[in-house]
């Protein structure tokens, strides 16, 4: 399991995963879910993976190989003209993985899923976020859902939810999913640091990737740590249930 976040706001877009992958209780370990790609001046990306690892790894692999300056094999994520394209593009690369993947090992296409998130901003058009399904159709961010979440969702999206403003600064939508990830991390062992976070600024076309967040962070502990002090305390203040 995993959990991943993009979040659209009126300054850029909000990009954010764990690490964890696991094979049972007794098999956990660390790996990236978040790749990006970018041409100064032209435009920035960002996926992030959910699902069956060797489906994702494969996708990101065929996206990476055909990115490549020398590559014959078009088209590519750097020279597609519009961020729909690229969601599209990346679609059918998921869709093409897990069929090919059903017709030469398991029948059930259900062990290779994966989904994915798209983000960015080509020159042209605005940042904006898909969701991208393993069937390869995907939907895009709207004000009324200005957020996507794959993996483990349950546990973080209510904090979202209350608390999200398309008028926050990043350094404040990095708390609040700060917020979501603990919330997660705590709820469920398939989710774990380090965390890896990603910030891209409208018309900037370059991404400002932050240092990886590790079980010893400072900041996160004290947000960690806050949350549940705060939680307590607001649980405390609201009035008691009157026993009939």
């Amino acid at each position: 399991m995993t959990y991943c976040v993009g979040l659209r706001l009126n300054r850029g877009l909000v990009f954010m995963s764990d690490t964890r992958t696991n094979a049972g209780v007794d098999n956990f370990s660390t790996t990236k879910k978040m790749f990006s790609w970018d041409v100064p001046g032209d435009r920035a990306i960002t996926i992030m993976t959910a699902g069956n690892l060797a489906t994702t790894q494969a996708v990101i692999s065929i996206l990476e190989e055909r990115s490549k300056v020398l590559s014959e094999r078009k088209p590519t994520i750097l020279e597609l003209p519009t961020m729909f394209e690229v969601a599209r593009f990346v679609g059918a690369t998921l869709k093409e993985v897990i069929q090919g993947d059903a017709v030469s090992g398991q029948s059930a296409t259900s062990a290779f899923k994966a989904s994915v998130i798209v983000g960015g901003q080509i020159n042209g058009g605005v940042p904006t976020l898909f969701l991208v399904y393993p069937e390869g159709n995907f939907i895009e961010v709207t004000e009324d859902a200005p957020f996507f979440q794959i993996g483990e969702t349950k546990y973080g999206k209510p904090i979202i939810v209350r608390a999200y403003d398309p008028d926050m600064r990043f350094e404040d939508a990095i708390k609040l999913l700060m917020v979501s990830f603990d919330s997660t991390i705590k709820a469920n062992l398939s989710v774990g640091l380090p965390i890896d976070i990603q910030l891209y600024d409208v018309d900037s076309f370059s991404l400002d990737t932050q240092p990886r967040v590790t079980a010893d962070d400072p900041y996160f502990q004290a947000i960690s740590t806050s949350w549940g002090d705060s939680l307590r305390t607001a649980l405390m203040h609201l009035p008691s249930y009157e026993r009939k």
